[in-house]
């Protein structure tokens, strides 16, 4: 049998302590998934002012209390306490750091929730919560075999390893997981004594002169992560898509690797799902009907009892990469066609006023929440008939792998995870599980939705494609594997 791995997995969200997105979705699913695979794995997260101690069962551990951590000239102190994950078959321990300046007071996690403008001392304040990680490992002597950091708030915790701790974890081997290039952490120069380095380190902390939290992650990690194999080779080519590192990943190309998500069917799964107003499965898809229903009615949309019209779903981040601007752009196309279209979600505040004019101007059409509420995501990936993704890039996407699950036929534009995760339909042979589009235009998003609604017009074809997508196997299981074997080949070193 093999050995089992000490695993920490160390993330600024996981669910359902925090979430903004899919981070926080991976975060408690992929744990759990290796949990079930044998593996001692841990998880660590901030506690922000808007997370409920009560609510989450966190609760102090009095040795890790009060802990000095060094931030530049100054000492702050963390107090880190526990609490758990868990799924009908498995519980993981999750450490979580506690501050009042740095995470108490504050409500949002990256951004001030009023204005949607970053906190100024954000790189304080994940400099303070990666020191955090490290010293409640000294402080129970436990030093993991794997140490999974993701995203550019993680960033900062491989360099610290490897350069002012490196003693204590030379043989803990560092994967960092990247889940978006679109935000990397950079901020001025004068942010490296802050961090605790010494100049004589800014290049490799530094990219395009700014500190830049996500460069230092790839510099210093043994292996780095995208999360999908499209993904993975878009970023080593464009500039762009990769935000200006395509060059610093070239370098350690041979050992980057794209996996896949999946989805955490404890959670995400119409036959048992808790927050839908009907349960069903691929043998039942007509108890669809009532979840549709139900979404309509939370978004004072008229019900059309005396004909299908179909209900068309975003849940999403109101941003550019989401493809906010192609809603806009084909807005007047889109409003023509004989559709229902609902938007969940929060972002970009300088969106908000054309996506409500949208509403005033369609009002039995077009419907929008701007907030993040998780039980009516759920009601609407079972209630839609269509999930809309026209997003410019997308790592992994996990909407679309929900709809997939839920018999919701996913739209989506050809890119990154979701170029993985859904094959277009082809009519000749009734294969594929959804409708993709090549180019982030308006037109190209159009005659994808056109096809999606030509065939829906067939009520035994339209069946038959969600049927498709109700047989993928979605689950974490192989994405869990290949984390597994990864983790094992660095302890080889045979990656």
């Amino acid at each position: 049998m093999a050995k089992t791995l000490s695993i920490l997995f160390v993330s600024s969200e996981v669910y359902p302590f925090a979430k903004t997105g899919g981070l926080a979705d991976v975060s408690y699913s992929l744990p759990l998934a290796l949990r079930e695979l044998g593996h001692d794995i841990r998880v660590m997260a901030p506690k922000y002012g808007s997370i409920s101690e009560r609510k989450n069962r966190i609760h102090e551990i009095n040795r890790l209390r009060d802990i000095p951590i060094p931030v530049g000239e100054n000492t702050a102190l963390a107090t880190v306490k526990s609490s758990s994950i868990n799924n009908p078959r498995s519980k993981v321990q999750a450490y979580i750091t506690t501050n009042t300046n740095y995470f108490d007071a504050n409500k949002g996690f990256y951004a001030d929730p009023s204005t949607g403008v970053d906190y100024e001392d954000n790189d304080e304040r994940f400099v303070f919560f990666n020191r955090s990680v490290i010293q409640t490992c000294l402080l129970l002597g436990w030093v993991p075999d794997i140490i999974h950091c993701n995203d550019w708030q993680t960033g900062i915790l491989p360099a610290l390893l490897r350069l002012q701790h490196n003693d204590v974890f030379a043989k803990t081997k560092i994967i960092f997981t990247i889940h978006n290039f679109g935000n990397q952490g950079d901020f001025g120069l004068e942010s490296i004594s802050r961090t605790g380095f010494h100049e004589s380190n800014a290049d490799a902390l530094s990219h395009k002169e700014k500190v830049n939290f996500m460069k230092a992650g790839i510099h210093f990690s043994d292996c780095i992560t995208t999360v999908s194999p499209t993904y993975a080779k878009e970023v080593l080519t464009d500039q762009k898509l990769s935000n200006g590192l395509s060059d610093v990943l070239n370098r350690r190309a041979e050992k980057m690797l794209g996996i896949a998500h999946g989805v955490d069917l404890n959670t995400w799964n119409p036959k048992i799902d808790p927050l839908i107003t009907k349960k069903y499965d691929k043998s039942s898809i007509e108890d669809k009907a009532p979840n549709k229903e139900t979404v309509l009615e939370r978004f004072g949309l008229p019900i059309h009892s005396d004909k299908n019209v179909p209900l068309i779903a975003m849940v999403t981040r109101i941003n550019e990469q989401k493809g906010i601007q192609l809603i806009l752009d084909a807005a007047k196309d889109l409003m023509s066609e004989d559709i229902q279209f609902v938007m969940l979600g929060e972002g970009d505040h300088s969106f908000y006023p054309e996506l409500k004019a949208l509403t005033n101007k369609y009002p039995e059409k077009f419907a929008l929440k701007i907030e993040f509420d998780d039980e009516l995501a759920h009601l609407m990936e079972a209630g839609a008939d269509m999930f809309l993704m026209p997003s410019l890039y997308e790592p992994c996407g996990l909407n679309q792998q929900y709809s997939l699950v839920y018999g919701t036929v996913p739209i989506v534009r050809e890119t990154g995870g979701l170029a993985d995760t859904v094959r277009d339909y082809n009519p000749e042979n009734v294969e594929g599980t959804g409708f993709l589009f090549p180019d982030y235009t308006a037109k190209s998003m159009m005659q994808a939705i056109s096809r999606a609604l030509e065939l829906y017009k067939n009520p035994e074809a339209w069946q038959a494609l969600v049927i498709n997508g109700m047989n993928e196997d979605r689950s974490w299981g192989r994405a869990a594997r290949q984390y597994s074997e990864l983790y094992r080949a660095l302890m080889k070193d045979t990656f």
